[in-house]
């Protein structure tokens, strides 16, 4: 299995012989509004290879919410509109989905070319923000003589993700870690942030860890850099908690 990181929390994922991407935002830099009044707008860097690139051998698309960077209009103009998309029941009809041929909501789960996508809970935040965020998904990737991949979405480490590991045992998981802090609120982050990746390495010490979202987004505030630091000063390997730069492949 192989894992190529595109930006944010895009990332295209060669798994049991099929080409999946995932979240795609394929926008250039600054295509859209800061998500925090008096921040940058997003992305807050350019791609680092070709869109065409990116979409020319995906097989499906997966898409955990609908915030536009996880599925953005240039990223809905530009993939064949007769590739499978997979999505929670809960963002059925979205407009972006609308041209796709193939959509497929999940309730629960279904099997796709012998892999099974199990949706599981997100919680995209906690507290007074909660509100504002909106519906989130994740997902668990499941097939023979393959590794199981959970895939967080945007949430933070709550009840429901500790069941999900406990209940899937999965191989890698995928964690979208950027923080996310909405000026005022900097007690409630909204997805994992570096205590709470830490935490989970800790709790999960056979398990890999692959810590996207970062330095792409306005208001995420965790960088490569700092999470690194952080994991050395906690004992935590290379090895368990794997950081790609955008564009970089990792092998499994």
């Amino acid at each position: 299995m192989e894992l190529q990181h595109i930006r944010n929390a895009s990332f295209k994922l060669y798994y049991h012989g099929k080409t999946i991407l995932m979240d795609p935002m394929l926008c250039p830099k600054d295509t859209f509004p800061p998500f925090v009044k008096g921040l940058r707008p997003n992305p807050t860097v350019d791609l680092v290879m070709k869109p065409e690139d990116i979409i020319n051998d995906i097989e499906i698309v997966g898409v955990t919410h609908t915030h536009p960077d996880h599925f953005c209009p240039v990223s809905a103009s530009m993939i064949p509109k007769d590739t499978p998309l997979f999505h929670s029941i809960e963002d059925q009809g979205f407009e972006r989905f609308e041209s796709f041929k193939q959509c497929m909501a999940i309730q629960t789960s279904l099997t796709w070319e012998h892999i099974t996508i199990t949706r599981v809970p997100a919680q995209h935040g906690s507290g007074p923000v909660l509100p504002y965020m909106g519906k989130v998904s994740g997902y668990v990737l499941q097939a023979d003589n393959a590794p199981t991949v959970y895939i967080t979405g945007d949430s933070i480490l709550y009840e429901s993700m500790e069941e999900t590991i406990d209940a899937f045992r999965p191989d890698i998981i995928i964690c979208n870690a950027g923080g996310g802090i909405i000026p005022g609120f900097e007690q409630f982050p909204v997805m994992m942030d570096e205590k709470q990746i830490i935490t989970m390495t800790q709790r999960y010490p056979e398990t890999k860890i692959v810590a996207l979202h970062l330095e792409s987004i306005d208001f995420c505030r965790v960088t490569r850099e700092g999470l690194r630091a952080y994991a050395h000063s906690h004992h935590i390997t290379e090895e368990q908690l794997l950081i790609p730069k955008d564009g970089e492949i990792l092998s499994f």
